[in-house]
């Protein structure tokens, strides 16, 4: 049984088997697999060794004397599990090949008759590329645009009764990162190729489901974080009609305490188990994130935005958080906001609406090209 439509393996959300060797998986997969693999990385490496000095036959025998007995029975354990759990499922190796039908026919040994995807994954992969220039070529795009700290993300996340605008593509939420010098989370950024993989998949369901319709997503530069926009969808956006979300510096003081303050301190809290050296990779994280930008500060800002962070984390330390606040409206109005405007310049002919966030959310349900 071979899957060749990826347009419905994607727009279902097939539950996957990725067989390839963790760290294969590690480098990039696709939306909707978890990797139980046929050979760990120290067995693929032995059997490639084996390839090349002895030739295929000598090594398929090695694999099979590696993966053989009580490991094999554990492998074909957890393919099992799965499969059960995910009957409508699918497995994959890297080219749709070798691992892939072993892994196949040691399940149907088993009494389970799963799928694979034909030529794995770099069939998928080179299919989700193809896909994402072919979307940025051809479907519309409208950008929301807005000085930092106007909450954008949660404009296009929660305006529908607390959940997204239906046509929007959250690429911070994807990219796991809250965008700025700041963003980084305690949870880590994807692969660049997870990442591309994840935003062409979204586009693609965006799009199905609400076809003819442009597809809304935020102002963002080349990287969020250390994830790189695929280029084809850097080129759209920079084309697209641009919507201004415009907001008081004190809404976006208190936006960016929220988010960057109170909510990546959660953040950090919940995956660091004890609270003070949660609090000190917090604390460690914004002063790194402020030196990052050291040069386009300039000495002597960089210096006296530092003193007044590093005061305010020590009365945050002692229980008290408001005086983030201290750091970051100079922040915003001296450094960010004279950026945005410079920028802006440039794109005023794309504007085709701006204003506060009701009138923004209600432009942006309504929009059509």
């Amino acid at each position: 049984m071979l899957i060749e439509d990826f347009d419905s393996l994607f727009l279902a959300q097939t539950p996957l088997i990725d067989t390839r060797a963790p760290i294969e998986f590690l480098q990039g997969s696709v939306p909707g697999a978890i990797n139980l693999p046929l050979m760990t990385d120290e067995e693929r490496a032995a059997v490639g060794t084996c390839y090349k000095q002895e030739g295929q036959d000598a090594a398929v025998a090695l694999g099979h004397r590696l993966v053989s007995g009580e490991t094999k029975a554990a492998r074909v354990a957890a393919w099992v599990a799965f499969s059960k759990a995910q009957p409508q499922g699918a497995l994959f190796c890297f080219r749709g090949g070798m691992r892939s039908a072993i892994s196949q026919q040691w399940l149907a040994d088993a009494g389970i008759h799963y799928p694979r995807v034909a030529g794995g994954y770099k069939a998928m992969r080179r299919w989700l590329i193809n896909r994402l220039e072919h979307i940025c070529a051809t479907e519309p795009f409208v950008v929301l645009g807005g000085r930092t700290g106007s909450a954008k993300t949660r404009l296009l996340n929660e305006s529908i009764n607390g959940s997204p605008i239906p046509t929007s593509i959250d690429l911070e939420g994807l990219a796991n990162h809250r965008g700025s010098s700041f963003g980084r989370r305690a949870t880590g950024q994807p692969s660049q190729i997870d990442f591309e993989n994840h935003v062409t998949v979204a586009l693609l369901r965006s799009l199905n489901a609400h076809p003819n319709k442009p597809v809304i997503a935020e102002d963002e530069s080349r990287l969020i974080g250390r994830c790189a926009l695929p280029l084809p969808l850097q080129e759209t956006l920079k084309r697209a009609p641009l919507v201004l979300l415009e907001t008081t510096l004190e809404e976006r003081v208190e936006h960016s305490f929220e988010n960057y303050i109170l909510a990546n301190l959660t953040d950090f809290a919940e995956k660091i188990k004890d609270p003070d050296e949660a609090f000190e990779v917090f604390a460690g994280g914004l002063l790194d994130s402020l030196d990052r930008i050291r040069k386009r500060l300039g000495g002597e800002r960089h210096r006296q935005l530092r003193e007044v962070m590093e005061a305010a984390i020590v009365t945050h330390r002692n229980g008290d958080s408001t005086q983030h606040r201290a750091w970051i409206e100079p922040l915003l109005r001296d450094y960010y906001d004279p950026m945005y405007d410079y920028q802006l310049k440039d794109r005023l002919d794309r504007v085709v609406f701006r204003g506060p966030t009701a009138e923004v959310r209600e432009f942006l349900i309504t929009y059509d090209v």
